[in-house]
Protein backbone atom coordinates (compact mmCIF):
# COMPACT_ATOMS: atom_id res chain seq x y z
CA UNK A 1 0.00 0.00 0.00
CA UNK A 2 1.01 3.62 -0.70
CA UNK A 3 2.92 5.47 2.44
CA UNK A 4 0.89 8.68 2.80
CA UNK A 5 1.40 11.58 5.64
CA UNK A 6 -1.84 11.25 7.86
CA UNK A 7 -1.56 14.90 8.19
CA UNK A 8 -1.76 15.50 4.99
CA UNK A 9 -4.42 13.10 3.64
CA UNK A 10 -6.41 14.35 7.16
CA UNK A 11 -6.16 18.18 6.06
CA UNK A 12 -6.54 17.12 2.52
CA UNK A 13 -9.89 15.08 3.24
CA UNK A 14 -10.92 17.77 5.60
CA UNK A 15 -10.64 20.06 2.95
CA UNK A 16 -12.43 18.07 0.81
CA UNK A 17 -15.45 17.17 2.74
CA UNK A 18 -17.37 20.99 2.90
CA UNK A 19 -19.28 21.30 -0.91
CA UNK A 20 -18.32 24.80 -1.28
CA UNK A 21 -14.54 23.92 -1.16
CA UNK A 22 -15.87 21.16 -3.47
CA UNK A 23 -17.16 24.19 -5.53
CA UNK A 24 -14.66 25.87 -5.87
CA UNK A 25 -11.70 23.00 -6.42
CA UNK A 26 -13.97 22.83 -9.24
CA UNK A 27 -13.95 26.46 -10.46
CA UNK A 28 -10.54 26.36 -10.28
CA UNK A 29 -10.04 22.99 -12.68
CA UNK A 30 -11.63 25.74 -15.86
CA UNK A 31 -7.96 27.92 -14.64
CA UNK A 32 -6.82 29.71 -12.36
CA UNK A 33 -9.11 32.76 -10.72
CA UNK A 34 -9.53 35.68 -8.29
CA UNK A 35 -11.25 35.57 -5.28
CA UNK A 36 -14.34 37.13 -6.55
CA UNK A 37 -14.58 35.31 -9.33
CA UNK A 38 -14.30 32.30 -6.92
CA UNK A 39 -17.29 33.98 -4.98
CA UNK A 40 -19.78 34.92 -7.58
CA UNK A 41 -21.58 31.97 -7.79
CA UNK A 42 -21.66 31.47 -4.00
CA UNK A 43 -23.97 33.26 -1.86
CA UNK A 44 -21.92 34.00 0.60
CA UNK A 45 -19.59 37.36 1.60
CA UNK A 46 -15.60 37.51 0.16
CA UNK A 47 -14.51 36.86 3.35
CA UNK A 48 -16.58 33.54 3.99
CA UNK A 49 -14.77 32.47 0.35
CA UNK A 50 -11.79 33.41 1.74
CA UNK A 51 -11.68 31.57 5.03
CA UNK A 52 -12.46 28.51 2.33
CA UNK A 53 -9.79 29.47 0.46
CA UNK A 54 -7.37 29.40 2.95
CA UNK A 55 -8.03 25.43 4.59
CA UNK A 56 -7.73 24.43 0.76
CA UNK A 57 -4.19 26.32 0.62
CA UNK A 58 -3.37 25.04 4.01
CA UNK A 59 -3.96 21.75 2.49
CA UNK A 60 -1.79 21.79 -0.69
CA UNK A 61 -4.76 21.91 -2.98
CA UNK A 62 -4.27 25.73 -4.22
CA UNK A 63 -2.11 28.05 -3.98
CA UNK A 64 -2.33 31.81 -4.03
CA UNK A 65 -0.51 34.01 -6.48
CA UNK A 66 -0.87 37.68 -5.18
CA UNK A 67 -0.41 40.69 -8.07
CA UNK A 68 -0.85 43.60 -6.49
CA UNK A 69 -4.31 43.67 -3.66
CA UNK A 70 -5.49 40.97 -6.04
CA UNK A 71 -4.91 37.12 -5.14
CA UNK A 72 -5.26 34.80 -7.70
CA UNK A 73 -5.91 30.50 -6.81
CA UNK A 74 -4.90 27.99 -8.85
CA UNK A 75 -5.15 24.00 -8.02
CA UNK A 76 -1.82 22.15 -7.42
CA UNK A 77 -2.47 18.68 -7.75
CA UNK A 78 0.18 16.81 -5.46
CA UNK A 79 -2.37 16.32 -2.51
CA UNK A 80 -5.11 15.36 -4.42
CA UNK A 81 -2.99 13.03 -6.42
CA UNK A 82 -1.84 11.46 -3.14
CA UNK A 83 -5.23 11.61 -1.73
CA UNK A 84 -6.00 9.04 -5.10
CA UNK A 85 -3.51 7.13 -4.53
CA UNK A 86 -4.50 6.20 -1.19
CA UNK A 87 -7.62 5.49 -1.79
CA UNK A 88 -6.91 3.36 -5.10
CA UNK A 89 -5.23 0.91 -2.68
CA UNK A 90 -8.23 0.31 -0.65
CA UNK A 91 -10.15 0.13 -4.30
CA UNK A 92 -8.39 -2.66 -5.04
CA UNK A 93 -8.51 -4.30 -1.51
CA UNK A 94 -12.25 -4.20 -1.76
CA UNK A 95 -12.35 -5.50 -5.39
CA UNK A 96 -10.37 -8.29 -4.18
CA UNK A 97 -12.19 -8.81 -1.14
CA UNK A 98 -15.67 -8.88 -2.92
CA UNK A 99 -14.17 -11.04 -5.86
CA UNK A 100 -13.38 -13.57 -3.62
CA UNK A 101 -17.03 -13.26 -1.51
CA UNK A 102 -18.92 -13.47 -4.92
CA UNK A 103 -16.65 -17.08 -6.22
CA UNK A 104 -16.71 -18.34 -2.29
CA UNK A 105 -21.05 -17.50 -2.90
CA UNK A 106 -21.01 -19.13 -6.43
CA UNK A 107 -19.03 -22.42 -5.23
CA UNK A 108 -21.12 -23.16 -1.94
CA UNK A 109 -25.13 -21.91 -3.14
CA UNK A 110 -26.75 -25.02 -1.74
CA UNK A 111 -27.76 -27.28 -4.94
CA UNK A 112 -31.80 -28.09 -4.79
CA UNK A 113 -32.57 -31.18 -3.70
CA UNK A 114 -33.29 -34.03 -6.12
CA UNK A 115 -36.00 -36.37 -6.37
CA UNK A 116 -40.04 -35.21 -5.32
CA UNK A 117 -41.16 -32.13 -6.97
CA UNK A 118 -42.82 -29.21 -5.17
CA UNK A 119 -45.53 -29.36 -7.62
CA UNK A 120 -47.24 -32.35 -6.43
Amino acid sequence: MVKCSSRSLDATFGALADPTRRGLLQQLAAGPACVTDLARPHQMSLPAISRHLRVLEASGLVERQREGRNHRFSLRSESMREAARWLADYRQFWDESLDSLADYLNQNQNPKPEGKAHNE
